[in-house]
């Protein structure tokens, strides 16, 4: 059976880095009480005039490099956060790279983008439409937070992660074995940016300014992402054939410590296999996985051979999993 393997993983974050002691006076949190809540200590936001798609370049290129420079016959990136509305960002990042004439399209399932993505690539490569696709997730959710929504903001961070896939054979070392995808558009108004689309431009009296920043359901999202991310692993698991004991890491989306915290508790996986940076980037939507796997790679968390199982929840509401096996490859964590 034909597969999407793993080249390449590379990570990229903007150079300001923002450490709790350093979040607006306004907001009334010092560092003891954002680590409480979050488990942050530091996010990372892009400075005024640098762009998702600035971030998404970063990544690329790095991820293209690890791999050799390789030819791609298409290019998918997962964002919420788009440079604008329309048109989608793929095509302008596959001209940034050099490689126009590519396919180039956006994937957009927030939080969940990155393994909706993956799916998504290994759908292109396993049907023999392209042989090589470089996947990117970025995000730059500063952009988006209300400047007195302490609760949004002491959680975001700026981010990108791009990877490097090609078409190989089930099993062999890299590839992606499973996936488990699903949505739940009942809570779509649970995590959302209510205004700046065509609803708000077909009916403005009912929006406000407010409306174009985000906006949270805390409590509901805790339990829904606690919930779908563990029932959607045990599925892919079983699609998999593996069993929890089989998995040696679990790299879930960096959305909240006490969440990842919950799910691993949910599925009996040893705190000592989880990969988490979240505490040096917050939570980055569809960049942290592969921010994540990019940090856990450049620290040798993850080496070859490795079970890897990837679980992730977000706006829509949206949730998906992927297990893939690991394997023995560079990583450029930024």
């Amino acid at each position: 059976m034909p597969a999407a393997v793993l080249e390449s993983v590379a990570g990229w974050v903007p150079p300001r880095a923002v450490r709790n002691d350093a979040l607006p006076t306004a907001w009334g949190v010092d560092d003891a009480w954002v680590r409480r809540r979050t488990g942050i200590g530091v996010r990372h936001w892009a400075d005024p005039g640098t762009s998702t798609g600035d971030l998404a370049l970063e990544a690329a290129v790095r991820a293209l490099a690890l791999a050799g420079d390789p030819q791609v016959d298409a290019i998918v990136v997962a964002t919420s956060t788009g440079d604008q509305p329309m048109p989608a960002m793929a095509p302008r990042l596959a001209s940034r790279l050099g490689r126009d004439g590519v396919a180039a399209w956006d994937v957009s399932a927030a939080c969940s983008g990155f393994v909706y993505g993956l799916a998504t690539a290994a759908g292109v490569l396993c049907a023999g439409i392209a042989q090589r696709v470089l996947l990117v997730a970025a995000e730059v959710y500063s952009t988006l937070i209300a400047p007195d929504d302490r609760s949004a903001g002491v959680v975001f961070g700026d981010g990108a992660g791009a990877v490097v896939l090609r078409r190989g054979e089930h099993g062999e070392p890299g590839s992606v074995l499973a996936f488990d995808l699903g949505s739940d558009g009942t809570g779509h108004d649970l995590i959302a940016v209510p205004g700046g689309g065509a609803r708000e431009r077909a009916e403005p009296d009912r929006y406000t300014p407010g409306d174009r920043h985000f906006q949270m359901a805390g409590r509901e999202v805790f339990q829904h992402a606690v919930t779908r991310m563990t029932e959607s692993s045990r599925a892919v698991l079983e699609s998999a054939r593996w069993t929890v004991p089989d998995v040696d890491r679990l790299v879930a989306h960096q959305a909240n410590a006490r969440i990842l915290t919950a799910v691993g508790e949910r599925l009996a996986l040893p705190a000592d296999r989880h990969i988490a940076n979240i505490d040096r980037v917050g939570n980055t939507g569809a960049a942290s996985i592969p921010l994540a796997l990019a940090d856990a790679a450049a620290r040798s968390e993850l080496r070859a051979g490795h079970r890897v199982l990837l679980t992730s929840f977000g706006a829509g509401l949206t949730w998906g999993s992927a297990a893939l096996l690991w394997p023995d490859l560079a990583a450029a964590a930024g």
